[in-house]
């Protein structure tokens, strides 16, 4: 593992160095920044956007865009070998969940006193949050949302235990305040509902502006007995320094950018959205949600907003949860006791949770929908997801094609699929009929050939990786015509002959 940033600035600092990096000057903060973001996802890969001399706002008023998407920085954010394509980070992080779980109670957060963000602190009636270029990023968005790469800190009333969530955060009452809309089910709801219950009022804090790991952590599903801020620690290699709240006593990122503190009460709720959400509809709430009681604002010198904003995919962080979820759900599976799974991928297309493909090597009749049946509600899993497709370890899950091929060869829809209704959906699903029930209906697809066929199914007309080598060597100058570009992925290396668990590769054809 390489030295990894502590902070925003260092990070952008480093992928500015490995030339991830551009410079916009000028956009406006409403629409334009958003649909720059928007274009740039779709690049092949996307850079790093940072927002500098916003229309409005002075100069060092910052937005950063893009952080996660593409391998590279998530690499530099992981501490890891900034060379590493796709398909060697997902070999990289094989394992590393479980790692991260099991090292966690070590890399507790460094509770100090004093750090960056205490540069400015403003207290009551003066917070203004408009003072920040909080954009509004899609056309038909209620408002500006200066919460999308946020993380917002929650505690446990009993246990003290510490949360940080990712949670849509709109500029309300003209910068006075701003809601805080947390899907029922989520661990930070959980929890401020519950000092409701026993306080009628709960603490809580969001940074807009921190290290990318934080949002990582945020974003995605850590175990639920343990800490973001511990997890991200693991996950760095060195505890997360925090400062506590001047009026709350959580713990804040002691080099974040932009800090807010206060309270939320049940009583004191806004309406809010509509909202281009991470599905690529818009949602807007069902009832009014929780608007925070600032009590504090917290700000360094020049802050900058960590923006991620979703939308129909590729969206800001669609690759990040892509990539993460995918080696937490594998981890998940070997956790208990799946065998062989070979590969996880949680597509980008689904926004990294409704589209699931998971490889195995069957090994005994039912191997296929254990894997399917548990990869659908294990944890990292649960939420939102609408399509699990269980496939043969001669399959990339991660080349569509290659998945949508072993569907339609061998899968048969009156035997193969099965369907899982009242699962754990989101209100922010465009299928719901009633929002208020966020029921979700998934399906399990057994793309594997059938297990008492496996010596007699028909062999896969494809030639061999080493003959796929030996060719492409040997016509060098054609296969390197510029014209016509050869994709990684049709050259396997030689480790795909020891058949690798889902290194991104086509696999080797087995003699059944």
């Amino acid at each position: 593992m390489t030295r990894r940033p502590t902070d925003l600035r260092e990070w952008i600092a480093r992928v500015k160095q490995l030339g991830e990096l551009q410079h916009v000057s000028g956009a406006h903060w409403d629409l334009e920044i958003g649909t720059i973001s928007e274009i740039n996802y779709r690049r092949k890969p996307p850079a790093a956007l940072l927002f500098d001399d916003i229309a409005g706002y002075p100069r060092g008023h910052r937005v950063l865009t893009g952080s996660m998407s593409n391998a590279r920085r998530m690499a530099v954010t992981l501490g890891l070998d900034p060379d590493l394509d796709t398909t060697r980070l997902v070999q990289a992080l094989r394992g590393k969940p479980l790692q991260w779980e099991a090292a966690a109670p070590q890399f507790e957060p460094e509770v100090v006193t004093s750090g960056p963000i205490l540069e400015n602190i403003v207290s009551g009636g003066d917070v203004d949050l408009s003072r920040f270029p909080a954009p509004r990023w899609h056309e038909h968005d209620g408002g500006r949302y200066i919460g999308t790469g946020v993380a917002v800190v929650t505690s446990d009333p009993d246990t003290g235990r510490i949360n940080l969530g990712a949670y849509r955060m709109m500029l309300q009452e003209d910068g006075r305040t701003a809601s805080i809309n947390a899907e029922a089910g989520k661990q930070g709801r959980a929890q401020y509902d519950r000092w409701f219950a026993l306080h009628g009022r709960a603490p809580v804090l969001a940074s807009f502006g921190h290290d990318p790991l934080l949002l990582m952590v945020a974003g995605t599903e850590v175990p639920n007995t343990i800490g973001e801020y511990a997890y991200a620690g693991a996950m760095a290699g060195e505890k997360v320094k925090v400062i506590r709240g001047q009026v709350t006593g959580l713990p804040m990122p002691a080099a974040a950018e932009i800090v807010v503190e206060g309270w939320i009460r049940p009583d004191r709720v806004l309406r809010e959205g509509p909202f281009g959400e991470w599905t690529g509809y818009y949602s807007g709430s069902l009832r009014p949600v929780p608007a925070m009681d600032i009590e504090r604002l917290y700000f360094r010198n020049d802050p900058i907003i960590l923006g991620a904003p979703p939308g129909k995919p590729p969206n800001d962080y669609s690759y990040m949860r892509a990539l993460l979820k995918s080696a937490m759900i594998q981890d998940e599976l070997v956790k208990v006791g799946v065998r062989d799974v070979r590969g996880v991928w949680a597509h980008e297309t689904g926004g990294g949770r409704l589209l699931i493909v998971v490889s195995i090597t069957q090994r005994f009749c039912g191997h296929s929908r254990q894997a399917g049946f548990i990869a659908a509600q294990c944890q990292a899993a649960a939420y939102m997801n609408r399509f699990v497709i269980v496939v043969d370890d001669d399959v990339d899950p991660m080349n569509l094609e290659e998945v949508m091929w072993a569907v339609s060869t061998r899968c048969e829809p009156s035997e193969d699929i099965e369907i899982m209704r009242k699962s754990w959906g989101s209100k922010v699903d465009p299928m719901l009929a009633d929002p208020s029930v966020p029921y979700n209906t998934r399906a399990l697809i057994d793309a594997c050939r059938p297990f008492e066929k496996l010596e007699t199914f028909p062999r896969v007309a494809q030639a061999s990786p080493a003959r796929v080598r030996e060719t492409v060597a040997r016509w060098k100058e054609l296969f390197a015509d510029p014209r016509f570009p050869l994709p990684e992925t049709a050259v396997p290396s030689p480790a795909v002959d020891e058949r690798p668990h889902g290194t991104g590769l086509t696999a080797p054809d087995r003699k059944d």
